[in-house]
């Protein structure tokens, strides 16, 4: 997956590099969609399949997301884009992973996905865990002890 990611980051900061060139000429708004448009999708597309990889993989595209935020704000270099990013309302590249696992999942789940995820009969391989109760709960409903 390192290849895969360093391959997505390279072609991203090379939008960002002609993004920059033309910055000034298209205003924020356009920028943004831009940026959007170009680096976003590519940082999205299939990004469920890195759940799981090294936080060092991960943060490789955390860096090209930070530079979209910087090319989108003007900041300089020594700038801190956290507070970019919320203003963006953009989530950190792990949490758009699990937010991705997450979407996905529900749609199984309550159906609303392709034949092809659901599985390959009408029993489905996924089992809904209903009532779930920490094993405190467990023991503490199963006492009878009266306190009066």
């Amino acid at each position: 997956m390192k290849q895969h990611v360093s391959k997505v980051a390279a072609a991203c900061f090379c939008h960002l590099h002609k993004l920059r060139q033309i910055r000034r000429r298209v205003g924020m708004e356009v920028t943004v969609r831009l940026v959007l448009a170009l680096i976003t999708s590519r940082l999205d597309y299939c990004n469920s399949l890195l759940a799981g990889v090294p936080q060092s993989t991960v943060n490789v595209l955390q860096r090209v997301q930070n530079a979209a935020a910087w090319l989108i704000f003007n900041l300089g270099p020594r700038d801190h884009v956290s507070d970019s990013l919320i203003e963006l309302h953009w989530l950190p590249i792990h949490w758009r992973i699990q937010y991705k696992l997450n979407v996905l999942m529900h749609g199984i789940i309550t159906g609303k996905c392709p034949d092809y995820l659901r599985g390959p009969s009408s029993s489905q391989s996924l089992h809904h865990i209903q009532g779930f109760v920490r094993r405190r709960a467990l023991r503490q409903s199963s006492s009878h002890r009266d306190y009066a």
